[in-house]
């Protein structure tokens, strides 16, 4: 999860009750193997005295932020959602470096084309 990411910024109250999101992000950044796929990811920690809600910052390593609002989202949807926009960022990547256009949009009329091997589907069986 940290390999695409540059920061992570940790906010909550220790004596606040919703921090469990905060605090199993925390632990599962600490991980050796989360550490080991990206050293240089800067975890940052700030334990708050206010009622500011327990919230969960990251960068990725375009320098995208997000924040992310840690009382009413899990650790493991937060880190899916980091894990799938990271996927998203290694294919950008891919492609660019391939020198190829960036989003890759598809012809309308390839949409619609019978993918051969398949089956129609039973509105298309209709209009054949």
């Amino acid at each position: 999860m940290l390999k695409f990411l540059s920061r992570v910024r940790i906010e909550f109250n220790a004596l606040d009750p919703r921090t469990a999101s905060c605090m199993e992000f925390l632990a599962q950044c600490n991980a050796p193997k989360a550490k080991e796929s990206n050293p240089a990811c800067q975890i940052q920690v700030k334990r708050r005295t206010d009622d500011h809600p327990p919230q969960i910052t990251v960068t990725f390593v375009n320098g995208v932020e997000e924040v992310y609002d840690a009382t009413s989202t899990p650790a493991q949807t937060i880190r899916t959602m980091i894990l799938d926009k990271g996927q998203f960022l290694e294919t950008e990547q891919m492609f660019r470096e391939a020198g190829e256009a960036w989003p890759v949009f598809i012809p309308e009329e390839e949409l619609r084309q019978h993918a051969p091997g398949t089956k129609p589907r039973k509105a298309e069986e209709k209009k054949l």
